[in-house]
Order: C-alpha cells, then structure tokens, then sequence
C-alpha cells in the first residue's frame, strides 16, 4: 500500500485548541484573529480549522464574521477550511459563507440514522465535504470493532445518498494514552488498527483526527507530547491516516527523536510493554524544559 500524502489542518484558529485566539474573539479583535490565520497559513498549514464554540460568543455570527475577513485575504483564503462546530446551525452558518470548498466538522451517528442523513444532504448540497465521527447511539467508539463498525454504516449510509466517497472523512477518534488506567494503553493501536481497516475497506475515504488528543496525560511537557505525536503520526500515517489536525509548526521530526525517548513513546504508542507508562514517566521530567511552545497558546 502506498503511504497517503499528509494534509496538516491548522488547530490555533479554533477558541477551543487557542487560549490567545480564543481572547481575541472575545474581545472581538479580528484583525489580530487573522494574524494566527496567517501565521498557520505560513507554517504549513494546509486547511484551517476554524471552532467559534465558546459559550460568551454568538458562534454562527462569529463563524460568518471570520469567513468574511478571510475571504477577502489572497494569502489566507488560498488554503480550504474546515468549519468546526458541535451546533449543526454554527455549521450551516459557516457553509453558507465558506469561499470555496468547504469542510463541515462533523456529523455523526448519535442522534440516529435520521438526522444524519439530514445533515448529509444539506452538506452535499452545499458542494463540502464531510467529517465522521466514530460516534453512534451507543456512544464514541473506543475499539476497533465499534469504530470499523460505526464508520462502516456511516459509509454505507453516505454513499447510498449519492455522497462522493472522495468527500468523506472519518475521524475514528484519538483519545489519550499512558493515563494510568489499562483499558486506554491500546487505544493509539486501536485507531492505528482502524486506519488501516478504513483505508483497505472503504474505498476514497479519509481518515482524520485531533492529534494533541494522544498525549493529554502529558500536558505541560512538551518535549515529550511532541515525540508523542510524531511517533503516533508515523505510524498512523504508514497504515492510512492522511490528515490532522495539528500544529504544524509544532511536528518534531520522527528521525530527530532522541533515541531512548524515541523508544519509550514508541512503548507506549505501540503498546508494547506493560510497564510502557510508568518507564517513560521515568524518564519524562529530564524532558520537560526543551519542547517548543505550549499546546495551549
């Protein structure tokens, strides 16, 4: 199998991910929200994702605003953006207002079959694309088999509307690993695993995902959240995931690793070790002071 080619989806210009993008719109500075537009469009970014969910802001207005202010950016709006969203309204708000091809993130299964299908038609009216989640009535899918099993039904769902199975991605959810409790020690394989079956099975199909997700139990080391992501990212990339969103100004290359760190993020990462966690705590302190920026910023 050919490894896909990867596509970095900007996360600074979302209120959820960007603690400094966030007071911006707030205090309603748009000009200087831009400028992290900017700047993710200059460090590799190849699609904006843009979140205006923060409970002091009118989302669907916000949304509109922002896209306006893009639109008219020649350096900015070169680059597609995924309209992210938990509010279906926020969503349509921004669908309506995206230039060009836009990205609707996400639908799912949750509510059932029905609105799902809704929700599609609407999004393939509109000529976007879509995010899956791997969430149905029972809940996120955690395992393998739900996930392979959710995203399959999606799949089947959207192509029998008429969706383009080129225009689906499906976000089989990254959760965090080495928490201390043993049920999540394989769910960086597990999505791996996931990607793998999708990319075989579901043919056109994306595979997507909220990186930082991986290594929250790491927050405020960020060396090691770093060598988190890169080993993940190798190894989900191998196996078929061909998008992210990340910071891609953030991404320490997998070869640049220090060897024994290298080796203990890929412990935990690959699950190979029962005491994987407790050897890379170990360790990890010696670490802290020589990653890049915060994840929060």
């Amino acid at each position: 199998m050919m490894t896909p080619r990867f596509i970095n989806i900007g996360e600074r210009t979302n209120v959820a991910g960007s603690a400094k993008f966030r007071k911006l719109i707030i205090s309603e500075d748009y000009e200087g929200a831009l400028q992290i537009a900017r700047q993710q469009a200059t460090n590799g970014a190849q699609i904006l994702d843009i979140n205006m969910d923060e409970g002091m802001l009118d989302g669907e207005a916000a949304m509109v605003r922002f896209l306006r202010m893009i639109a008219a950016e020649p350096d900015i709006s070169r680059i597609p953006v995924m309209i992210d969203s938990s509010k279906w309204s926020v969503i349509e708000a921004g669908l309506k207002n995206v230039q060009g091809k836009g990205i609707a993130n996400s639908i799912s299964l949750k509510e059932g079959e029905a609105p799902f299908v809704e929700q599609a038609e609407l999004i393939r009216r509109y000529g976007a694309a879509v995010v899956v989640m791997a969430f149905d009535e029972d809940g996120q899918a955690d395992t393998f088999e739900r996930k392979t099993e959710i995203c399959k039904r999606s799949y089947d769902l959207l192509v029998g509307i008429g969706f383009t199975a080129g225009d689906i991605i499906f976000d089989p959810n990254i959760f965090a690993i080495a928490t201390g409790i043993e049920e999540h020690n394989n769910y960086a394989v597990d999505f791996i695993n996931a990607s793998r079956w999708i990319r075989d099975n579901l043919p056109h199909a994306s595979i997507s995902g909220g990186v930082s997700n991986v290594s929250f139990s790491f927050r405020g080391n960020d060396a090691v959240r770093e060598a988190i992501h890169s080993v993940f990212l190798y190894h989900a990339i191998k196996a078929g995931m061909n998008m992210g969103i990340v910071n891609p100004g953030q991404l320490v290359i997998y070869d640049e690793i220090d060897p024994e760190l290298k080796e203990l993020v890929e412990d935990v990462v690959l699950n190979r070790r029962d005491d994987g966690t407790d050897r890379l705590l170990e360790i990890a302190e010696r670490y802290r002071s020589k990653g890049g920026k915060t994840q929060e910023e």
